[in-house]
């Protein structure tokens, strides 16, 4: 091995131990009066540390402050859409912004080591090489960003369709005689397996209900974590109702009635589509073979002809 080979390796396993060294001297900064504190709020971290557990979700929750200060929001409006984009995901904890973007460094970090190393060995210190260090480092830092928004239109697509069977659900239960806050529990209780998403949601709107919030502010936050329209027109109307004091059965049934026949059409709109879509296996895959099949004696019979002639 010369030394072409050995000076790019180097500088590989040199970068990556001081930044292994620079992680764990954030993961270890905590004194003892912040782990008194963490075991009084989880009590289960006291069994965990005799137990000598170090996973490395508690080391990255450790660092996560230090490692996403370099990215935090210089606004109030920045940060405000961060927690909704990640809401919407169904990261709706109140460390979600700070882990997603010390992941986004991590992210940066190893896109940069691997990049790097991967440059250095491969075409030296060249251009190729610094390509290969910023390609590297683009897609670790926007690798998490490109699965948030995959995670969020999922997750909204599923709140969309599960929805009306919910939203029917509801309306049975009020028109029965429950309140609105027992039948979102019963709902939410009901539907655990076939809509979990929604059931979640209204799972952590009752939780807040009970803890004393308001329940124009727990509808109006409902909204905002779903990202959904149908959700958000829903929520307008059951504040309404509850501010002018009108029929919350009638409203959501109503509502229900809206959001099944969107749902139809959109599902007739699919359905119209299908034929324009299908032209390109017809046209790719089916046409080819189908014409081989019909074309194909006949031009064999032509060649044998020509042949004997």
């Amino acid at each position: 091995m010369d030394m072409t080979m050995i000076v790019p390796l180097a500088v590989f396993f040199g970068i990556s131990f001081a930044a292994w060294a620079l992680l764990g001297m954030f993961g270890n900064k905590d004194n003892r009066a912040s782990e008194r504190l963490d075991e009084l709020k989880d009590p289960t971290r006291r069994a965990q540390k005799e137990a000598g557990e170090k996973t490395v979700g508690s080391v990255l929750k450790k660092a996560a402050p230090a490692l996403s200060k370099a990215l935090q929001p210089k606004t109030e409006l920045e940060e405000s859409t961060l927690k909704v984009r990640l809401a919407n995901a169904g990261f709706s904890s109140p460390n979600a912004p700070t882990l997603f973007l010390a992941i986004k460094m991590l992210g940066l970090i190893c896109g940069i080591l691997f990049g790097g190393g991967f440059g250095l060995i491969k075409f030296g210190f060249d251009y190729n090489g610094s390509a290969s260090l910023v390609i590297g480092a683009g897609l670790g830092y926007y690798l998490p960003e490109l699965i948030v928004r995959i995670l969020r239109k999922q997750r909204m697509d599923r709140i969309f369709l599960s929805l009306p069977d919910a939203l029917d659900l509801l309306v049975v239960c009020v028109e029965a005689g429950l309140g609105l806050d027992a039948a979102m529990r019963r709902v939410s209780e009901e539907l655990a397996d076939s809509a979990p998403d929604v059931c979640q949601e209204l799972n952590l709107a009752n939780m807040q209900l009970q803890m004393g919030r308001s329940r124009r502010e727990v509808l109006h936050d409902l909204g905002v974590r779903t990202g959904v329209d149908d959700m958000k027109s829903l929520v307008a109307i059951l504040i309404q109702a509850d501010k002018f004091g009108s029929s919350i059965a009638q409203a959501l049934r109503v509502q229900s009635d809206s959001m099944r026949i969107k749902r139809s059409q959109l599902a007739e709109e699919k359905a119209a589509q299908t034929a324009v879509k299908m032209i390109f296996p017809l046209v790719l895959f089916i046409f080819p073979g189908i014409f081989v099949v019909l074309v194909g004696p006949a031009a064999i019979m032509m060649i044998r002809q020509l042949l004997t002639v």
